[in-house]
């Protein structure tokens, strides 16, 4: 179901739920799909005894991913024009992640209603992980 132009004003927010408490399992699985094995994202030795972080954490494309999903469940399949984002905080396990694209305006670029989306991903503790931009067509 895709959004209509019509049913959306300047500021309104959608907003959903990624995930509630981060696997360190979902983690590595991310991992496994991308081929991104960055020893800061699955070696809890290596992360906290030479890089000195307190644990591994996310891949930011994970965090991309998810908030990229929502999108498009907001959305609809094949909508999005563009989306882009600045990765702000890491994510780290045990971590809650929501997401929330608010309409900034509506334009009409040749014949098409496209709507231009603020897009943000807080933590548990109301942090932002991610900040971005998104573009999608509209009915």
């Amino acid at each position: 179901m895709a959004l209509n132009a019509n049913d959306l004003t300047t500021g309104q927010t959608h907003k959903a739920t990624l995930v509630e408490d981060l696997k360190r399992t979902q983690i590595v699985q991310y991992a496994g799909a991308s081929g991104d094995y960055n020893p800061l994202h699955t070696d809890e030795v290596f992360t906290t005894q030479v890089a000195g972080y307190p644990s591994v954490f996310a891949h930011g494309m994970l965090t991309m991913g998810m908030t990229g999903k929502m999108l498009t469940d907001y959305v609809g399949d094949g909508r999005l024009t563009k989306f882009g984002v600045r990765f702000t905080n890491q994510v780290w396990p045990g971590d809650n992640l929501e997401a929330s694209a608010t309409l900034e305006n509506i334009e009409e670029v040749d014949g098409n209603q496209l709507g231009n989306f603020e897009v943000i991903t807080t933590n548990q503790d109301g942090n932002v992980v991610l900040k971005g931009y998104a573009q999608a067509r509209l009915d």
